[in-house]
């Protein structure tokens, strides 16, 4: 069975997002902030279709995460389009035309919608029968490859309280968000037993990544 990596940043009082997520602000009021470490890399930016960008600490990181993924696990607030029904004409979420996946995307979520196929080999898939259901979906589209556990925090719990999260990495902003989505929300004492595998100090972030068991 393929690995399921959670690469996430949290903020330093260990929130993954902002308060009052909306359209305006789909990672909460200030959750940009958690990022900044991000998007003037290189890496970012072709991403995104852009050019240019720097190169630091942070890039043997990104390349790291994104190595050797073959499928992607998120939640409805992630993918973005609200909460209740889809609707007649479903809005087609935060990614753009082109997102930066290129590969299966598994959106977790409790209303069904027909799969969204995109550009670059990205098609997003609504799971509407729970978390192992998205796992094994996820695992049979990664043909060998492993598994990205992208967020948000609610979904990213569920993962972690089931037991069914390989490696955990976490790039830690210094940043204090004071509300939000926290990540380990409801996780019982003892609940992960975690190595610390890798720590890395970068521009604006630091990079610390544990194996789960």
């Amino acid at each position: 069975m393929s690995k399921l990596r959670l690469s996430i940043t949290m903020s330093l009082d260990g929130y993954v997002a902002g308060p009052d997520q909306s359209e305006e602000d789909p990672l909460g009021v200030g959750g940009m902030e958690l990022h900044e470490w991000f998007f003037p890399l290189r890496a970012f930016r072709e991403m995104h279709g852009g050019q240019g960008g720097e190169t630091n600490a942070s890039s043997s990181v990104v390349e790291e995460r994104r190595a050797n993924i073959g499928a992607t696990i998120m939640g409805r607030n992630m993918f973005g389009g609200g909460t209740g029904s889809w609707g007649d004409d479903p809005w087609p979420g935060w990614w753009g035309e082109d997102p930066p996946y290129h590969h299966p995307v598994f959106v977790l979520t409790h209303h069904a919608r027909e799969p969204l196929e995109l550009k670059g080999g990205t098609t997003f898939y609504f799971v509407t029968d729970g978390i192992e259901s998205a796992l094994a979906q996820a695992d049979n589209a990664a043909q060998e490859q492993d598994i990205w556990l992208a967020g948000g925090a609610s979904v990213v719990n569920q993962y972690l309280a089931a037991g069914l999260v390989d490696e955990v990495d976490i790039s830690i902003a210094p940043v204090i968000m004071a509300g939000g989505k926290r990540l380990f929300e409801g996780l019982q004492h003892g609940a992960l037993k975690l190595a610390q595998i890798r720590a890395v100090d970068a521009p604006g972030v630091t990079h610390i990544k544990y194996q789960v068991g």
